[in-house]
């Protein structure tokens, strides 16, 4: 997993509550082999009902193509637990999603695929996104991890919360293969002494 610090970039509003993983990533619309994620990406929502493109949706404007932060509103990524709702946000660059709140299973996700997950206070979840819809993708937004602050490209920092647990595992990139592997040696030890003290547990593994 990708470690995440901080990025630096466009941060493109859709600023809607509800907002589920059938939509960020519709089944049916799964990338075949070799086939890029930021495909499929909110893929019906990106057109209308006639099959034109619609030019309205955010995702297809020019200057939100390649955002790097998302700001959005209540219970995002409610749901399905599919991950590949975190896979299709990444691949267009997003690497931090700022919400008023989010879907557990789809903060999880973001957590699993080094995707930063911010919920921030309401007041200042309302004064980014008026700042986030005035910047209109024209200026970037910085989300800085060690830090722990959203900041404006006038200077302005918007303070968060994140669990140490959580924190640590962004910054040093650590899904839960690797917080298990951090413990290596606790565990090749642990092994080594069983083996010694109930021989018959390794019997028991090997059969």
């Amino acid at each position: 997993m990708e470690k995440f610090t901080s990025v630096t970039g466009v941060a493109a509003p859709l600023i809607e509550d509800d907002v589920n993983t059938d939509q960020i990533a519709p089944v049916g619309g799964g990338p075949r082999l070799n086939q890029n994620y930021s495909e499929i990406l909110f893929l019906n929502r990106r057109k209308r009902p006639d099959g034109s493109v619609d030019t309205d949706f955010v995702f297809n404007k020019p200057q939100f193509a390649r955002p790097s932060i998302l700001v959005t509103g209540r219970n995002f990524g409610c749901g399905s637990s599919r991950e590949s709702a975190v896979w299709a946000m990444a691949a267009i660059g997003i690497r931090c999603i700022v919400a008023r709140s989010f879907a557990d299973i789809y903060r999880e996700n973001c957590l699993q695929n080094g995707v930063l997950p911010v919920t921030l206070s309401v007041a200042d979840t309302e004064v980014l996104e008026a700042r986030v819809l005035e910047a209109n993708g024209a200026t970037p937004f910085t989300a800085d991890l060690e830090n722990q602050r959203i900041v404006g490209p006038d200077g302005s920092a918007f303070s968060f919360e994140l669990p140490p647990a959580d924190r640590m595992r962004l910054m040093e990139g650590l899904d839960d293969i690797g917080l298990s592997l951090k413990l290596d040696s606790e565990i090749d030890a642990w092994e080594k002494r069983i083996s010694i003290e109930m021989p018959w547990m390794q019997r028991a593994f090997q059969n």
